[in-house]
C-alpha cells in the first residue's frame, strides 16, 4: 500500500488548519473542531514515513498545529474550534505530553532537516515543563527518548526521562498486581514503553526491567486464547475489585491496541525477544478481525479506523484517534516484517 493510500482518510479528515478530531462515519464532524492530541499523533506517524505525498503535507500541517498550541513557557493548549480559536487554557496535561512525543519523533526521524530543526525547537520549549500526571510524563518521555537517541548528550531530554521514571513510580512490593497504579486506565502500555525507553537511554537497568515486566504482565493479561482483548474504556482493577473487571471488557479503544504495538516494538528492538513480535502481530490482527467479536476494525475503502469495539457492535465512526491507531499498528507490523 502506498503512503497516499495509507493516509487517505487522514487527508479527508484535515483542512488547512489541522486534523479534525471526530467523524460521522467517514466524514469529519466540523463542529467539534481540532485537538492537539490528534495532531501530535499525526505528526509522529507522518514523520516516520518518506517525506513525499500525503506524509509531506500532513507532517507540516501537524507540526504547525502543535507548535501553535504551545505557549512561550512550553505549556500547551488542546482544543481549537472550527473558526481557529483556541477554546481552553494552556496546561501540562496529556496534550502537552503528546505534543512532545510528536515533536521529539519529528526532530529525530523526519526526512527534512528544516522540519527537524523546528520540531526540535518546539520540543526544547515544551521540555522545560513538567506535569503532575504520569501519563502526560510518559507521552513526553517517548519524545525525549527519540531526541536522546539522536543527540545522546541532550540535557533537556535526559532530565525529562529521569523525571518520567520518578513520575510513573515503582511497582507494588507484594501481590500479583504488576502495575504502579491501582487500576489500568488508558494508553496503558505507554507507561511501560516510557520506562523501557528511559531505561535504555539512561542506562538505568532497574527502570528498563520494570518496563519490560509491566509490559509482559499487561500483554499476558490482555492475551486471551487466540486474540488480543484490551482493557475497556472504564479501566480494570485487580480481580477482587468487582465483576466489571473480568474480561472481555468493552468499549475497547483502538488507541489501546496501538499503544501495545508501539510498546512491543520498542521492547523487541531492545531485547530481540520473539514474545514482543507476537504482541505486535496480535495488535495488527485485532484490527483485522481477531478480537472479541471477530469483526474487522477498519474500513478498507477509506483506510479509516473504527472508533471502538462494543459488546455487540462496532462504532463505525472513523475519528482521527482511531484512524491513527490503525495506521500506526499496521506500520509497526510492517516494520517487524522487514526486520524479521
Amino acid at each position: 500500500m502506498n503512503d497516499d493510500r495509507i493516509f487517505a482518510h487522514l487527508t479527508v479528515m484535515s483542512d488547512a488548519r489541522g486534523l479534525f478530531e471526530h467523524a460521522d462515519g467517514r466524514q469529519p464532524r466540523l463542529e467539534h473542531g481540532y485537538c492537539t492530541d490528534d495532531n501530535a499523533r499525526l505528526l509522529t506517524i507522518a514523520s516516520l514515513h518518506d517525506d513525499v505525498g500525503a506524509p509531506h503535507e500532513l507532517s507540516r500541517l501537524a507540526l504547525r498545529f502543535v507548535r501553535d498550541a504551545q505557549m512561550p513557557d512550553g505549556s500547551t493548549r488542546n482544543r481549537m474550534d472550527i473558526e481557529g480559536r483556541w477554546t481552553d487554557p494552556p496546561t501540562t496535561e496529556d496534550c502537552w505530553g503528546r505534543g512532545l512525543a510528536g515533536l521529539g519523533n519529528a526532530a529525530a526521524h523526519h526526512d527534512n532537516p528544516t522540519i527537524r530543526k523546528w520540531a526540535m525547537r518546539g520540543f526544547e520549549r515544551g521540555a522545560r515543563q513538567r506535569s503532575e500526571w504520569p501519563r502526560a510524563m510518559a507521552f513526553a518521555a517517548i519524545g525525549a527518548a527519540e531526541v536522546a537517541a539522536v543527540s545522546p548528550v541532550h540535557s533537556g531530554a535526559r532530565a525529562l526521562l529521569r523525571d518520567a521514571i520518578e513520575s510513573i513510580g515503582p511497582l507494588p512490593t507484594s501481590g500479583s498486581w504488576c502495575w504502579p497504579e491501582p487500576r489500568l486506565r488508558y494508553a496503558n502500555a505507554t507507561l511501560a514503553e516510557a520506562l523501557i525507553a528511559a531505561g535504555t537511554v539512561l542506562g538505568d537497568r532497574r527502570a528498563l526491567q520494570q518496563g519490560l515486566d509491566m509490559l509482559s504482565w499487561l500483554l499476558g493479561l490482555e492475551m486471551t486464547p487466540g486474540h488480543l482483548s484490551v482493557v475497556g474504556h472504564f479501566g480494570r482493577g485487580p480481580d477482587d475489585d468487582g465483576p466489571d473487571d473480568d474480561g472481555p471488557q468493552f468499549d475497547q479503544q483502538p488507541i489501546e491496541v496501538a499503544a501495545m504495538a508501539d510498546a512491543c516494538w520498542r521492547a523487541l528492538r531492545v531485547t530481540d525477544d520473539s514474545m514482543w513480535a507476537r504482541g505486535i502481530a496480535a495488535a495488527d490482527a485485532w484490527f483485522r478481525g481477531e478480537n472479541d467479536l471477530g469483526l474487522t476494525m477498519f474500513d478498507e475503502a477509506s483506510n479509516g479506523g473504527y472508533d471502538g469495539l462494543h459488546a455487540d457492535r462496532i462504532n463505525e465512526n472513523q475519528g482521527a484517534e482511531s484512524t491513527i491507531a490503525y495506521v500506526t499498528t499496521t506500520y509497526r507490523a510492517a516494520q517487524m516484517q522487514r526486520v524479521g
